[in-house]
């Protein structure tokens, strides 16, 4: 076995002698160039506007009545917060991190071949018993969905989501191809999920690159809405800065602002009560002229203090109480993408983000720089989940990446590469996508009768012994697009919606509804809306 002593720092380009050099944006993105973005989309800039849960009732209550009329979400849209990872350039995620098995589950092991090519070497892999306990001491599933107990993104998630609230969360694994080292995999659902309602009170949705899916991969041309398209959100500046109540606020309090607004609103409706009815855009005038008014008293009222966004000011999120310290905050671009965007989705004020992160085509002939990268990542996600706990609201994690890594067998001995494989090159073949669903009402439910039945609805398809993704498994398993479309599906099945996507995707490509049920991981979780 070769020692390995190369590796990348946390924050260095990534560049390999079997890939060209980087020319485009998802190139630079990919190889670590250029800091994925966090972002956050919307459909008009006076939707985001509530956390759910919280009153926000101090206009006055003939104001309060015209909201729902003019459009303005007072609770978002009553659904399931979600939030993607979008982990550019190929990252590992069956195996090493996520356990993925045979067609009875995660736990029905692969071929010591197979887990080799996924990174573990024989005294790794999960098959392993301890003589003394009978068990595996690489299993875990503390989240309920099983990762190897050396998982990089289980350590991650591990230290920033407590201990608490683990019993809280569930999730489940796709084995499923996507192509390596390309943005033309349709791996971004944001469109598909607020087509089901996904809303949020001041943005509908998010991405981390101004592109149409907002991410780093495509969305699904189908589902793609252009009146939707992300609006740039990187930095607790940005989310700040996505209100402006104007001059007046400064000049009066905040509350005198509401009220100055709210008087100009009804004089406006008294006048617009006596126009000519005769003029044909009669209605459409009074509309916008008074719901301008209302929107306008409305987002005075609600964020006239725009610190109210300011993920930086948030006890919860930095501090010394807070998911990340002062410290880890100021000095990670990724950490402070990460909180602007779940302080806007776990609040309500958008439906849906997504979380590009960059340097991911890790293939270096080490195993410490895929590591490091991993691990912060899941560090990402695990703050995601606490931060849903600390505001007691449920939460749906997504974590795709545009193709997948394998190794040689060669063993990386150094202090980060914890005596794993080390990633030699691209390999579709091993990819698969997770997600893992918080809910504070208990732990998630999944589906079936009994724990063979459960291990099949926890892993969505399945591999191969030699760790190659069985084809022929699930519609996704070999179809990006219907990927997208099975993590919708289980996203309709949390709100025990699953029965609306036929009459919501027409012409999707999963089949009937004995495949779609064999499809959803769990039960609901709410009702249709929180």
């Amino acid at each position: 076995m070769k020692k390995i002593t190369r590796s990348y720092g946390l924050n260095s380009p990534l560049l390999h002698s079997c890939h060209h050099k980087p020319i485009s944006r998802r190139d630079f993105i990919a190889q670590g160039f250029m800091a994925g973005l966090g972002t956050v989309c919307s459909g008009s800039i006076f939707t985001l506007l509530a956390a759910p849960g919280r009153a926000n009732a101090t206009l006055s209550s003939d104001l309060e009545a015209l909201k729902s009329s003019c459009g303005i979400a007072t609770q978002g849209a009553g659904k399931i917060p979600f939030i993607v990872f979008d982990l550019a350039g190929g990252a590992n995620i069956a195996g090493s991190n996520v356990l993925v098995g045979g067609r009875g589950g995660q736990l029905d092991f692969l071929s010591t071949a197979g887990y080799s090519k996924l990174g573990l070497p024989g005294d790794m892999v999960p098959a392993i018993a301890n003589p003394t306990t009978g068990l595996s001491d690489f299993i875990n599933t503390e989240l309920g969905l099983a990762f190897h107990a050396d998982s990089a993104f289980l350590r991650g998630i591990q230290d920033k989501f407590a201990v608490s609230h683990r019993a809280n969360a569930n999730g489940a694994v796709i084995p499923a191809r996507s192509e390596n080292d390309t943005g033309n995999n349709p791996h971004n659902p944001m469109y598909g999920i607020n087509r089901v309602g996904a809303d949020g009170s001041l943005l509908t949705l998010i991405g981390s690159r101004n592109s149409d899916s907002g991410g780093n991969s495509m969305a699904p041309a189908m589902m793609i809405d252009s009146s939707k398209r992300p609006t740039k959100v990187d930095r607790p500046s940005d989310v700040t800065g996505l209100v402006d109540t104007g001059d007046l606020v400064g000049l009066l309090s905040q509350q005198d602002s509401v009220a100055v607004m709210e008087s100009i609103q009804r004089i406006s409706a008294m006048k617009l009560g006596k126009v000519d009815s005769k003029i044909t855009t009669d209605d459409v005038l009074k509309d916008l002229v008074n719901c301008g008014y209302v929107k306008s008293a409305d987002i005075t009222d609600r964020f006239g203090d725009p610190s109210s966004l300011d993920p930086a000011l948030d006890t919860n999120i930095v501090g010394e109480s807070g998911i990340f310290t002062a410290e880890e905050f100021a000095n990670d671009g990724e950490f402070q993408k990460t909180a602007s965007v779940m302080k806007l989705v776990i609040n309500g004020f958008a439906g849906a983000g997504t979380i590009t992160m960059g340097g991911f085509d890790y293939h270096t002939g080490d195993r410490s720089t895929g590591e490091l990268r991993d691990l912060r990542a899941g560090r990402c996600m695990g703050a995601c989940l606490e931060y849903a706990a600390r505001q007691g609201v449920p939460l749906m994690l997504y974590v795709c990446s545009d193709g997948a890594v394998a190794s040689n067998g060669m063993v990386d001995d150094s202090l980060n590469g914890r005596g794993k494989g080390v990633w030699t090159g691209d390999n579709s073949s091993t990819a698969a996508s997770f997600f893992l669903v918080y809910n504070p009402a208990g732990t998630p439910q999944l589906l079936g009768a009994n724990l063979d039945a459960q291990a099949k609805h926890q892993q969505l398809g399945y591999m191969r012994s030699d760790a190659s993704v069985e084809t022929s498994a699930t519609p996704a398993a070999n179809n990006v697009n219907l990927l997208v479309e099975t993590v919708i599906l289980n996203y309709l099945a949390l709100h025990g919606e699953q029965g609306k996507f036929a009459t919501l995707f027409p012409q999707n490509g999963l089949g009937n509804s004995a495949l779609l049920d064999s499809l959803t991981a769990f039960e609901p979780i709410v009702n249709g809306v929180i």
